[in-house]
């Protein structure tokens, strides 16, 4: 028995030292702190949404051509005898200046033939309205009451008048040739191409070269059918004094710098593109050598022009960020003071790199959020953070306290809250 007592006793030691250390660490262990304020929602940027009115404005794109541009060709043959020293590659010409003259000499002779045969028509109907009162005369003289036509002489008279006309027609027909050995330009513009030169023998209806008018250039726009409603165009439009058409801002880069030149739609194509399925617009700039050029830069034939036309006037639409549109018609809001995000759905008229513009599902001044963010759902846990225009930032969700906190304190923005806005 005495030996049993000595083997437990150890053991009944060692247990009840093990016991009375527990007992005193659980009397002894300090309190658990508790977290002051719950977990943090993810940091985006957002910004307000503004109530505005929408211009509309269609971009484009299409290529500078002459309204009026013809292939100058002689109408007569000849050997060219000059040519103007402005008939050349971008020469300006003046309407009625002789561009290239062919060589008259052989017209000047036709004409010389052509004078002598109306002089030989002249002599013979002369004779014989002379013989045609001597018959008349005689007729007379003999009582002859019924004389026929041809004892007046009146087949040879109308003879010698159809004679003397044909003549005056041959001679008009030489005049107007030697008058065709002058090749004239019919308006004023300048010289795209020249095909000929001095020495060169051309046939009727030969090129001689290439020329445009400088009135009015004009530049094809491709739309589609979406876009004619935006700038208000039925399929069918032509420009009258009462209906004008839209205006249009052309841009181009030349020579390192950006241009402007301001035009207006003066008409719609006939058909629509069959293989595009588009319309081609027809815009017009007056004058783009004189008064339309930007600062003595013309918006030349041949160039590739950005165009923005005008459209219709929308009023009281509600602008918000173009990154704050997801998808077609989804707009994430941010509720600041609740630290909740919201999605919406919108109805949008209009986007473009500067904001999209919805008629309804978001109001003035609500928080718009442009931050990506990935499965995002309806009450989010997030902290919105307000970027204002000036690029300033200021946050709009109040930090969650404990419940033992009686105060709550507004968050201050950390470099952890932009770097996970900016995520």
């Amino acid at each position: 028995m005495k030996r049993i007592i000595a083997l437990l006793l150890p053991v009944l030691v060692l247990i009840g030292l093990v016991g009375g250390g527990f007992v005193l660490m659980q009397l002894f262990k300090p309190p658990v702190e508790k977290a002051e304020e719950q977990p943090r929602g993810l940091s985006v940027f957002a910004e307000a949404a503004e109530l505005t009115d929408l211009s509309m404005t269609v971009a484009a794109q299409g290529e500078v051509r002459p309204k009026r541009q013809i292939v100058v060709a002689p109408q007569i043959a000849g050997r060219i005898s000059y040519v103007s020293p402005d008939f050349l590659d971008g020469g300006f010409i003046r309407q009625g200046q002789v561009l290239v003259r062919l060589e008259s000499a052989d017209y000047e002779l036709a004409v010389t033939r052509a004078r002598s045969i109306v002089a030989s028509a002249e002599q013979r109907l002369a004779r014989e309205r002379a013989e045609a009162d001597l018959a008349r005369q005689d007729i007379r003289e003999l009582g002859i009451e019924d004389p026929s036509p041809l004892a007046l002489r009146e087949p040879q008279l109308a003879e010698a008048t159809a004679n003397l006309e044909s003549a005056k027609a041959q001679l008009a027909d030489a005049q107007l040739a030697l008058n065709r050995t002058a090749v004239t330009a019919p308006f004023s513009g300048r010289v795209r191409e020249r095909d000929a030169d001095l020495g060169q023998f051309v046939s009727p209806g030969q090129s001689l070269g290439t020329i445009f008018a400088t009135d009015v250039v004009e530049v094809s726009l491709p739309l589609s059918d979406d876009d004619l409603g935006r700038v208000g165009l039925p399929l069918a439009f032509a420009e009258t004094k009462d209906n004008p058409g839209p205006q249009v801002t052309f841009t181009a880069n030349v020579g390192g710098e950006m241009r402007t030149w301001e035009g207006r739609v003066r008409r719609t194509s006939a058909a629509l593109n069959p293989q595009t399925r588009l319309i081609n617009v027809i815009a017009e700039l007056d004058d783009p050598y004189g008064e339309g050029a930007d600062n003595g830069v013309p918006m030349a034939p041949g160039l590739f022009v950005n165009a923005s036309i005008e459209g219709r006037m929308i009023q009281n639409v509600v602008k918000v960020p173009r990154a704050a549109l997801r998808g077609v018609d989804e707009v994430f809001i941010g509720d600041g003071p609740a630290g909740e995000l919201h999605i919406r759905k919108v109805d949008v008229a209009f986007s473009d790199e500067d904001g999209a513009y919805v008629r309804s599902g978001v109001e003035p001044g609500e928080l718009a959020i442009v931050s990506p963010i990935q499965a995002a759902f309806e009450g989010m846990n997030i902290q919105v953070v307000e970027r204002m225009p000036d690029g300033s930032l200021i946050p709009r969700t109040p930090r969650k306290m404990s419940d033992d906190e009686d105060t709550p304190e507004t968050s201050t923005l950390v470099s952890g809250d932009v770097d996970g806005a900016a995520q």
